[in-house]
């Protein structure tokens, strides 16, 4: 182990939570002051009475801007509320049963598959000439052409509704499975004891529990769906579209006086978040009062089998969607000649690949590139925040939690909007080490949410014989904690890296488009319609968080494979 870099010692570790704060907060604070400024022409205390709400009155005429708003608004509830239920509803029903641990490990892949990349795939299947109305032409459906209908891009936003909880369902089962292990499950026995229905007795039992944990990551779900702009730009409403596709109009329109209408509009994409935000609060207390009152009047619902096979229903379904998407996404890269209403192509060929292999190599890398840098720093930054908590025996509290996921909490548009303006007078803009900084800010509490838990259910009586031997601190790290939480650490720079391979908004801003990326080259080929392009480019983009999920798999089992105790510790997780 000659030659490895230590870690800063504990007083130096102690400046870590500053660095946290000055990558998380500053950037916010500049971008929002920014923001502020450009959507009400202040250009500081010399012109403050130049001071006007014409930006937001223009906004406000926007043809479409009330449709646009409304939206933003209910696909930002729709989305947590259905994913939510899905995964309560199966995790209840099958948290003990042998099927769960095949369904957890099939949600590991499908976690790494980007938005923009499922969008994709959901376009390709549920589309007019997608692949279900495809399985059932002629023959049965009677089409020989396809049929005129309005699915996808539909004005009402179902479809994009649709691909945003499909996608979020992994992350919500993702983060429920990681706090499961800190609620006490024996009380499951309990309220069975009492009569309760499995689904309900464990909603009544754990949910509880489970929810004050997993509040913060659906506060970001909540964020991401009033605000997402690359699902809306593949599946999406057009005319109008949602509110935060109008506003990148705005900010890319030739004729720089859209530009404080672009800030403005973000502004008002804030307060679209934060009523959204409030609705669900105020939701919560209405379920906290209806199971309340369930409580009392002694409901028990036992009868749950059909809540249980719809649960596993909508599960399947979701999973499916995905997998079947990323499969059609694989079709349509080798697809030479594929009419309708031909279930499979009638031609294969690797023509797409090869004419596209360049830019695919040179966009690819570029991604992998900024993905490998930001995620391997946000890592060191959160294993020295972890290292610090340890040995300074800090508490991590609730408001330190909100500091951590603030960035997922305020829309992408208005964040890195008002950064790319601010970075454009900096003269920053466009560079590679900008964009990587920004990919940091929204991996790093992703690297944090994976590891924390881990790291702080650590055995530390490890530690304790370590240092009876004589071993310091930063030893003990290196060659006893870091060894054993090999897998988790990995997981967690898998997720980091995947985070950051779908980042198209940042990319796309703060790249000023001289920083191109597999993410933002897929988007763009959204308009142009050419399946076998976006199925190409979608796969890579898929494929390169898969790699890495793959190999943070892979390695501890090398690593371990003469380690029978890690192994057995590892299996029982």
């Amino acid at each position: 182990m000659a030659g490895i870099k230590k870690l800063p010692l504990p007083s130096q570790l102690g400046l870590v939570p500053i660095l946290v704060l000055i990558l998380l907060l500053v950037p916010i604070g500049a971008s929002i002051i920014t923001l502020i400024g450009s959507a009400t022409n202040w250009h500081g205390l010399a012109g403050v009475f130049s001071i006007d709400g014409s930006s937001f009155s223009a906004v406000l005429a926007a043809p479409g801007f009330a449709k646009s708003l409304a939206l933003s608004f209910w696909i930002g509830l729709f989305t947590p509320i259905i994913a939510l239920l899905v995964v309560m509803l199966f995790i209840a029903s099958f948290n003990n049963s042998g099927g769960f641990v095949w369904v957890w490990a099939v949600m590991k892949p499908v976690l790494a598959v980007p938005h923009a990349a499922a969008a994709f795939g959901l376009l390709f299947l549920i589309a007019p000439s997608g692949f279900l109305v495809r399985l059932v032409s002629p023959e049965i459906s009677g089409f020989l052409r396809p049929p005129d209908w309005l699915i996808v891009n539909d004005p009402a936003g179902i479809s994009f509704a649709l691909a945003l909880v499909v996608k979020e369902i992994p992350f919500l089962f993702f983060v429920t499975m990681a706090a499961l292990p800190q609620v006490d499950l024996r009380r499951t026995k309990i309220v069975a004891g009492l009569g309760y229905g499995q689904v309900w007795g464990w909603l009544v039992a754990i949910f509880p529990a489970i929810y004050l944990q997993i509040r913060l990551p659906l506060f970001a779900v909540i964020a991401f769906a009033t605000s997402t702009v690359d699902v809306a730009l593949v599946i999406g409403p057009v005319t109008p579209p949602p509110l935060s596709v109008q506003i990148l109009r705005w900010m890319n329109d030739p004729d720089l006086a859209k530009r404080s209408i672009a800030a403005a509009g973000a502004i008002i994409q804030v307060g679209i978040t934060l009523s959204a935000l409030l609705v669900w609060w105020l939701g919560e207390h209405l379920v906290m009062a209806l199971a309340r009152m369930a409580a009392l009047r002694g409901w028990r619902f036992r009868a749950d089998l059909f809540v249980r096979i719809f649960g596993a229903t909508l599960m399947a379904i979701s999973v499916g969607l995905v997998v079947l998407g990323i499969a059609l996404l694989v079709l349509w890269s080798f697809a030479g000649v594929w009419r309708f209403p031909s279930s499979l192509p009638e031609v294969w060929t690797f023509k797409t690949w090869f004419s596209q292999m360049p830019n695919l190599l040179e966009t690819g890398w570029r991604a992998t590139k900024i993905a490998l840098v930001s995620s391997g720093l946000s890592l060191v930054l959160v294993l020295a925040s972890l290292e610090n908590e340890y040995r300074s025996n800090i508490q991590i509290t609730r408001i330190a939690w909100w500091i951590i996921f603030i960035p997922l909490l305020i829309p992408q548009i208005a964040f890195v909007g008002g950064l790319s303006v601010l970075f454009l007078k900096l003269g920053i803009d466009g560079t590679l080490w900008a964009v990587i900084m920004v990919h940091m800010i929204f991996v790093f509490p992703y690297v944090y949410l994976t590891l924390a838990d881990p790291w702080n259910a650590f055995d530390t009586r490890y530690l304790n014989v370590a240092r009876t031997l004589g071993k310091s601190d930063n030893r003990n790290f290196w060659y006893v904690r870091l060894p054993i939480l090999l897998a988790p650490v990995l997981a967690a720079f898998a997720l980091g890296f995947a985070v950051s391979i779908a980042q198209y908004l940042p990319t796309l801003l703060i790249g000023a488009g001289r920083q191109p990326t597999i993410s933002t080259e897929a988007i763009a080929l959204a308009s142009g319609g050419n399946r076998r392009l976006i199925g190409t480019y979608a796969i890579v983009q898929t494929m390169l968080p898969f790699i890495f999920f793959a190999l943070a798999s892979l390695i501890p089992k090398i690593a371990w494979s003469n380690r029978q105790a890690l192994q057995a510790t590892r299996a029982g997780k």
